[in-house]
């Protein structure tokens, strides 16, 4: 599985619009803590269904899109920070240390 990059108000929007399930990481690629998170979390996203779109946001260079995620999923926003998208609501929000793929699963499962 590949992370897509989320680098424009329009795909945001078709996350928004999205009929399914779609994940967003959000990343700040100057803080360590953020970097193992990361890493950690790329170890196990094999483990993440195949048709589920994984958005990877680099919040420091995008902070615009960073803002407008914030604001239309109704989060603070967090570094890193995971959100689970249906339909074109936030349904599970996780940061920092907390953040896991079994949890993501978890919620995925619960929301069949």
């Amino acid at each position: 599985m590949n992370w897509k990059p989320l680098e424009s108000m329009e795909q945001l929007e078709g996350i928004k619009d999205s009929g399914g399930y779609s994940v967003i990481f959000k990343h700040s690629t100057r803080c360590s803590v953020s970097m193992f998170v990361k890493k950690r979390f790329e170890s196990e996203m094999e483990a993440l269904p195949q048709d589920l779109p994984v958005y990877y946001l680099d919040l420091l260079k995008y902070r615009d899109i960073s803002d407008r995620v914030a604001s239309e999923f109704d989060v603070h926003h967090q570094s890193p920070q995971v959100l689970l998208i249906k339909q074109g609501k936030c349904v599970y929000k996780a940061s920092h240390s907390e953040i896991s793929v079994a949890d993501l699963q978890d919620q995925l499962t619960a929301g069949k």
